[in-house]
């Protein structure tokens, strides 16, 4: 686990900001949802599930994705 201490805000704008650069060019209506609904489900999250949706591991860490996305 990271040594630094995220906020819930953090977290939610770093998923988002990932959400929308992996959809930027690949945008499927069909099976991707769009920014703002995916932003509604992020602000549904607690922290403790905002952080396992970053799927990060022990090779790619939260301070990691962080660093790319926060």
């Amino acid at each position: 686990m990271s040594s630094i201490t995220y906020t819930r805000a953090q977290l939610i704008d770093a998923l988002q900001r990932e959400y929308e650069y992996l959809i930027h060019d690949d945008y499927d209506s069909d099976v991707d949802m769009p920014a703002t609904e995916h932003l509604e489900y992020l602000n549904s999250l607690n922290v403790e599930q905002l952080i396992d949706v970053t799927d990060c591991d022990a090779s790619f860490t939260l301070d990691n994705f962080m660093q790319r996305y926060g």
